[in-house]
């Protein structure tokens, strides 16, 4: 197998990701995996250097920061030293099965149970996928394409990453407990490729929770480096496939630590009578940005697109997303909320597209900001394009302050200002939490969400 590859001929635009170091990466791959992942992983890096930093005129970037926005300084790992990470204090139970990722090698499994393995599915990594259902994944990962700013993340994601999860439901079978997939980072000048990628097969139904922490496994805010713009560098994508009446359910619990440069870039396509709900919970990350495309392609699909964020210190989340239908009497339904303190700063900007022949559509889009402090900083953009004239499309965005009269009213009862307002964002997220069918997960990201919120309010304030 012939891994050269040219050196490429705009190295500053690569950071430290250059051509030397992704011969490397293709060289300790197994000689098992087939050629087309060799070949997508070329023509992905050849995108990855043609293409440049996002420029600020990009209207895809529009209100975020990008001055340190840099490749430079991160290293991808080609051994681990051990799976021992705090990704293992977050207790979920009555797991179908784990898989644990250290910067991107497999460090930990809990197989399925004899019953629900004889039934067909699949919990395995990719690259054992790729020697056992190779055209599978051809198919599916990242088939999609990136339209909504991070093509250049994307394509490196694509040539640099190592392994991931695959799972695979087959047509009819329902997994009733969740599939946990923890993808840990070291830390401390790690880049790392997290991925999951999900295929429900017609009317099968499985709720998939992915964990991304680092070594440490503190996400709150700390006092700024100025010596170090970001400590470790995550580059995340998911695929997530629902046939003819599938249900996936997919949560995703991202605490990775402060001063984490983070991209995660979610895909989901929805067929005939199929539901896709996925959540996403954004705690951790000095500047991270979560692209989610869903894309409605057959009558009676349905997406629910729903996130919560907790941002504090001065934090940055970048939320952009697009909705598109493909086919008519489809629905997707987007709830993104927001609670802001300190100088933190989220922006939000989402566009739902209705193709010509998407008649009977109905889709509706809101990003509500609650903001704790008077420095915050909320920017939403949302956004329509319909190309059919029997729809029903609404979106909004809000942006609003706690309730003095909600605060006086629980003070009054004694209740101490702290908890008082800790009281108001629980209820304000609560109408995001409680879409969540499992009441087990529903815990836990409470639980994670309280455990951030306190952690930001003992902060030293700088």
């Amino acid at each position: 197998m012939n891994t050269s590859l040219s050196p490429s001929p705009t190295p500053n635009l690569v950071g430290d990701f250059t051509s030397e170091r992704f011969n490397a990466h293709l060289a300790s791959l197994p000689s098992s995996v087939p050629a087309w992942w060799i070949d997508r992983k070329r023509s992905a890096y050849s995108v990855f250097a043609s293409l440049p930093m996002p420029p600020r005129t990009d209207e895809s970037w529009r209100f975020s920061s990008r001055e340190h926005l840099t490749l430079s300084g991160f290293s991808s790992s080609s051994a681990v030293s051990g799976g021992s990470t705090k990704a293992s204090s977050i207790q979920i139970e009555d797991t179908a099965a784990q898989l644990t990722f250290t910067d991107g090698r497999l460090t930990g499994r809990t197989p399925l149970a004899a019953g629900p393995a004889s039934s067909g599915i699949i919990v395995a990594t990719i690259l054992e996928g790729l020697t056992t259902h190779s055209e599978l994944l051809r198919k599916h990962f990242m088939a999609q394409p990136q339209k909504l700013g991070s093509e250049k993340f994307a394509a490196l994601h694509t040539a640099f990453i190592p392994d991931g999860a695959f799972i695979y439901v087959p047509r009819g079978v329902e997994l009733k407990s969740p599939i946990v997939v923890t993808h840990a980072s070291t830390g401390a000048g790690s880049a790392v490729f997290p991925h999951t990628l999900v295929i429900a097969e017609e009317n099968s139904k499985v709720t998939v929770v992915d964990v991304f922490v680092t070594a440490d496994g503190d996400s709150s805010p700390k006092p700024a480096n100025p010596a170090v713009s970001f400590d470790a560098f995550a580059c995340g994508a998911n695929d997530l496939y629902a046939g003819h009446g599938a249900t996936l359910t997919y949560v995703a619990a991202q605490l990775w630590s402060y001063n984490t440069l983070s991209f995660q870039l979610n895909s989901t396509l929805v067929r005939r009578d199929a539901r896709v709900q996925s959540l996403n919970l954004h705690l951790g990350g000095k500047q991270a940005r979560h692209e989610s495309l869903s894309q409605l392609q057959a009558p009676g699909a349905l997406s629910e697109m729903l996130a919560i964020t907790v941002a504090s210190g001065d934090q940055e989340f970048d939320q952009r997303t697009l909705q598109i239908h493909q086919a008519p009497n489809t629905k997707s339904d987007l709830l993104y909320k927001n609670a802001l303190l300190d100088t933190a700063k989220t922006i939000f900007s989402g566009l739902i597209v209705v193709d010509p022949d998407a008649q009977k559509t109905d889709a509706y889009q809101s990003n509500r900001n609650l903001m704790l402090s008077d420095s915050a900083d909320a920017n939403s953009l949302p956004g329509l394009e319909i190309q059919a004239n029997d729809v029903r499309c609404t979106h909004g965005a809000t942006t609003s302050q706690v309730d003095p009269a909600q605060l006086f009213y629980l003070e009054s009862r004694g209740i101490t200002p702290v908890v008082a307002r800790e009281l108001l964002v629980f209820g304000f997220f609560e109408e995001v939490l409680n879409r969540l069918e499992n009441e087990k997960l529903h815990a836990v990201l409470i639980k994670l969400i309280e455990l951030h919120f306190r952690s930001a309010f003992n902060q030293p304030k700088h």
